[in-house]
């Protein structure tokens, strides 16, 4: 598929759906808009972490912007003519989100995560390639990242039980 070029940044405030499902402008980079939203979510997690008083509350808390989440793909994708633009990267956000908040807090494993994450997003293993290829709304759009992020939760557990058992 052909890279589409981003929108310009007056295309945010077109529709409050459009800044949440750009990434606050993160997507509207023209290099690997992808990743620069997975940076967006790891740049604000600490701080989005502070506001929450608990795991539980954070976790209800991305339960919400997930459903946001669809809808706000659902809207931007359809102004923008393509469902899954690569602007759009609130698909990314919310799903890294989850994987930092399950993942070691340290650099190194947020670093880990941060990699591990992008691959299985890029990869698409199934049932993520289905969401991708099939599912064409806000839907799959997110569900697509968020077996990314399911992947990546595993991969890294693996990864600790293995570095747990060796030391």
């Amino acid at each position: 598929m052909a890279k589409q070029p981003a929108p310009p940044l007056r295309f945010l405030f077109n529709h409050p759906a459009h800044l949440i499902a750009c990434g606050f402008g993160s997507g509207l980079s023209r290099f690997a808009p992808g990743t620069a939203g997975t940076a967006f979510a790891w740049v604000t997690y600490s701080w989005l972490r502070d506001w929450m008083p608990s795991d539980a509350v954070f976790g209800g808390f991305l339960l919400l912007a997930f459903i946001l989440g669809v809808f706000a793909c659902q809207i931007t994708g359809r102004a923008l003519g393509v469902v899954d633009h690569g602007a759009i990267v609130w698909d990314e956000i919310v799903p890294f989100w989850g994987v930092l908040l399950l993942a070691p807090q340290t650099l190194a494993w947020q670093l880990l995560a941060f990699l591990t994450f992008r691959f299985f997003d890029i990869i698409k293993p199934p049932p993520a390639n289905y969401f991708d290829e099939q599912v064409k709304s806000g839907f799959g759009v997110m569900m697509d990242d968020l077996m990314a992020a399911g992947y990546t939760v595993v991969a890294l557990a693996i990864t600790k039980s293995l570095i747990d058992s060796l030391f």
